[in-house]
């Protein structure tokens, strides 16, 4: 057999389980683009350096670009091996980059052109850490046969910093110098620099030996990636789910503008969704041991395409507030399901790529969902946001037809389940890239 399980509750799972849990945190606690450091550079160049509105928008485009390409680097994750350590050698030296980037940041006079290349590297540098965190998860999840445990655990621990950070951005940028978030950054960076050092058994033990595990040369890989059939609707999926017309800009607008409640709504809407959804991945971590993916693809689809129509029908910020908690439950077992979907179809020995091509499409698509809500939201000053309503519904509804194309035999089991179809596909395209 090409997985090995082990009993649920054991030791192992616990340390797997521990592993992750820490390194997630530390990952979106860090991450350059994330709450805490966006709040304060936000701030920073509209108060300090006296900035417009669309000159911060073209600094966080700018500095986002790393993430457009996040396919380029988890394929090098692929490929490399730093240091001898693969994995760990990413988070040891890109970890380091990180905190030196932002410690420059935080020592030297604050000026857009600094900023700008302080965020750019650590941007760049940090795309490695998450390439080799995404694929370390993606491939332990493959081997142990818990992708869907995992997938629950990685979106659990994801939601604390977006759900501390929507309830605190005020206090932050009003309490915490900018200087004083670099350095806070900078030493989360250093504990993941820290956490290479440590090694679990349940999670290396034999890790990169196995056959999920091996590739071939650089145009063997991409061939292989282009011809791995599963690939596409869960990358179609993920782009689909992330590209939501109603949820970001025109939200905003339509609480502040159209309902006249205070800034602070939006953001307490965006905490109490982020924290509504963390039930149903607690529910999913269960479902998945005894339900296969492919009911729980359809059930949280199904459950999920009405999401966001309660909003069509508030009148007031508070009524958005009390709304939001229906709405994040609708998209906990949708949103856990297609992490599980694109772990399970990461092809062998290509899971950073994978994974961070799925990485790039959500930021793309979030952006590009938030660009047409807003355009279908200035079309009409009346109705403007109930058309935005209708689209993010129509296109979440898409993703049902998509369903059917995912291969039939990879999302047949329950997480822990041995397939032994799936175990033979490994083995015959490993063998397919063999050298003779």
């Amino acid at each position: 057999m090409i997985a090995a399980t082990t009993p649920n509750g054991s030791a192992e799972t616990g340390q797997t389980y521990l592993y992750f849990g820490w390194l997630t945190l530390l990952v979106y606690l860090a991450t350059p683009g994330g709450y805490l450091v966006d709040i304060q550079t936000s701030y920073l160049l509209k108060n300090q350096l006296h900035e417009t509105a669309t000159q911060i928008a073209t600094f966080r485009l700018l500095t986002a670009i790393p993430v457009y390409f996040a396919f380029a680097f988890g394929l090098m994750r692929d490929r490399w091996n730093p240091l001898g350590l693969r994995d760990r050698g990413f988070f040891l030296i890109f970890a380091s980059v990180t905190a030196v980037a932002f410690v420059w940041m935080a020592t030297s006079r604050f000026s857009h052109q600094g900023l700008l290349v302080g965020m750019l590297v650590a941007m760049l540098s940090f795309r490695f850490i998450g390439a080799a965190y995404q694929g370390l998860i993606a491939l332990v999840g493959q081997e142990r046969l818990m992708s869907g445990r995992l997938s629950a655990l990685w979106n659990i621990v994801a939601s604390i910093p977006v759900i501390a950070g929507a309830f605190a951005s005020g206090y932050i940028s009003e309490h915490l110098p900018p200087r004083e978030t670099f350095f806070l950054v900078a030493a989360l960076a250093l504990l993941i620099a820290f956490l290479s050092f440590w090694k679990p058994r349940s999670v290396f033990s034999h890790t990169y030996d196995k056959p999920q595990a091996k590739g071939t040369d650089f145009l063997g890989d991409v061939k292989r990636l282009v011809k791995h059939r599963a690939i596409y609707p869960a990358v179609l999926i993920c782009f689909l789910w992330n590209f939501a017309p109603g949820s970001a800009t025109p939200l905003q607008f339509y609480l502040t503008n159209g309902l006249h409640a205070s800034d602070a709504v939006y953001s307490y809407y965006s905490g109490i969704f982020a924290a509504s959804f963390v039930p149903t991945f607690l529910l999913y971590g269960f479902l998945c041991k005894k339900v296969s993916l492919n009911k729980l693809l359809w059930w949280g689809t199904i459950i999920a395409v009405p999401q966001m129509i309660p909003l069509a029908f508030i009148h007031s910020g508070n009524l958005a507030l009390l709304l939001a908690v229906p709405i994040g439950l609708m998209g906990g077992i949708a949103t856990a399901a297609y992490f599980d979907l694109a772990m399970r179809s990461c092809p062998p020995g290509l899971q950073g790529t994978l994974m961070m091509l799925v990485d790039g499409v959500f930021a793309l698509s979030a952006r590009g969902g938030d660009l047409l809500g807003s355009k279908i939201y200035n079309s009409s000053p009346t109705n403007g946001f109930l058309y935005c309503v209708i689209a993010t519904t129509v296109v979440y509804a898409l993703i049902l037809p998509l369903i059917l194309l995912v291969p039939k035999q990879l999302i047949a089991t329950a997480d822990g389940e041995q397939n032994p179809e799936i175990e033979a596909e490994v083995l015959d395209e490993i063998a397919e890239t063999a050298p003779n």
